[in-house]
């Protein structure tokens, strides 16, 4: 039993703009509001030189990491504009911040993401709205683990660490927080 304050929607696809905004519409149809936007999706690949990777990859990091944050983004501004209140939080990563050697798409498409949030800040601040970013290192996640079986696990960051710093930045604590980027890197 779904109890009536939570909302399951499947068979969004976060890369179609229809789709994300017809998520964003049943939230607040539900709700009567919709508060806060927390952008997650993302994906990594890496490896190889830019002149030596496929163009596949490039379009598939900037489909993954940049366009579910700008359509959600775009989807959920109108009613944050309308309540004159919200908070957009865009999850980056600290690869956005420098262009390390085999991950140029990744840290392109997570650069664009902050660029993103830079901008969203500074157009919608005097609105009340919050817009900022949080900057993982390497989660420790169970699929980074497998892929990683040789790395120091201890030194990366924990999801909850990450949910913490979202929480701080969806509160009121954060109210005159605009465009930031908060690193949480663990121990990395």
């Amino acid at each position: 039993m779904v109890s009536p304050d939570h909302l399951l929607l499947g068979g969004v696809n976060l890369t179609d703009e229809a789709s994300v905004t017809g998520a964003i519409g049943s939230a607040v149809e539900r709700f009567g509001r919709i508060d806060i936007l927390v952008n997650t999706v993302g994906a990594w690949r890496g490896g190889t030189p830019v002149h030596e990777g496929p163009l596949a990859d490039w379009d598939l990091l900037f489909a993954a990491n940049l366009r579910p944050t700008l359509l959600a983004s775009r989807a959920v501004a109108p009613h944050f504009l309308a309540q004159r209140r919200g908070r957009i939080i865009n999850i980056a990563a600290r690869g956005g911040l420098v262009g390390d050697a085999g991950s140029a798409a990744y840290a392109a498409a997570k650069s664009a993401v902050l660029r993103l949030t830079e901008a969203m800040a500074a157009e919608l601040k005097s609105a009340g709205i919050n817009v900022n970013a949080v900057l993982p290192s390497t989660i420790d996640t169970p699929q980074n683990r497998a892929a990683n079986l040789s790395a120091d696990h201890a030194k990366w960051v924990h999801p909850d660490a990450i949910a913490d710093v979202v929480l701080f930045l969806a509160s009121d604590a954060a109210r005159a927080i605009h465009g930031a980027s908060i690193p949480v890197y663990g121990l990395s």
